[in-house]
């Protein structure tokens, strides 16, 4: 978490949120429940997504590129400089060099990815030094929330199997 409270409020409140969209993925899509809200620099809500690969035949839908697309849709702009994008699992390196290359100036995410993660768990590619933008990552934030509601989805897929 970090140091100010005041910044750790804002962040929980912004994650609870995710965890929202997240709950929406797998209850509106049977996605895995991943949501993502991109914030910008003042604070204000940009976009909300949560993952849709599957009901969209689309493997770059993650919730993370839903939300990054339509804020940059709604900005009329690629580049998403000075927004915090909050999002309930660690991102995977598609999502991760996406969030360089939009010039995210910060990543709040909730699980860590054993798996795929690309923000320091498996791959550390947005802290890499030879990219020209650096993106500042938090990690943690209601993890305890976000890794329970992967685990039920996929114990439950896994169930019906």
């Amino acid at each position: 978490m970090p140091a100010d409270p005041a910044q750790s409020a804002v962040d929980l409140g912004w994650m609870a949120q995710a965890l929202r969209l997240a709950e929406r993925a797998r209850v509106e899509d049977d996605e895995v429940p991943v949501g993502a809200v991109l914030v910008a620099a003042d604070g204000t809500l940009l976009a909300e997504g949560w993952n849709r690969n599957i009901t969209e035949h689309d493997p770059s839908a993650h919730a993370e590129i839903v939300a990054m697309r339509k804020a940059g849709q709604a900005l009329g702009n690629h580049r998403l400089l000075g927004a915090t994008l909050y999002v309930t699992l660690e991102p995977c390196a598609m999502c991760a060099m996406a969030m360089v290359h939009a010039r995210i100036a910060r990543v709040v995410y909730a699980a860590s990815d054993p798996k795929t993660g690309a923000a320091g768990s498996v791959f550390d590619l947005i802290a890499d030094p030879r990219h020209n933008h650096r993106v500042a990552v938090e990690g943690g934030v209601l993890a305890e929330e976000a890794s329970s509601m992967l685990t039920n989805y996929f114990r439950a897929k896994r169930a019906k199997a």
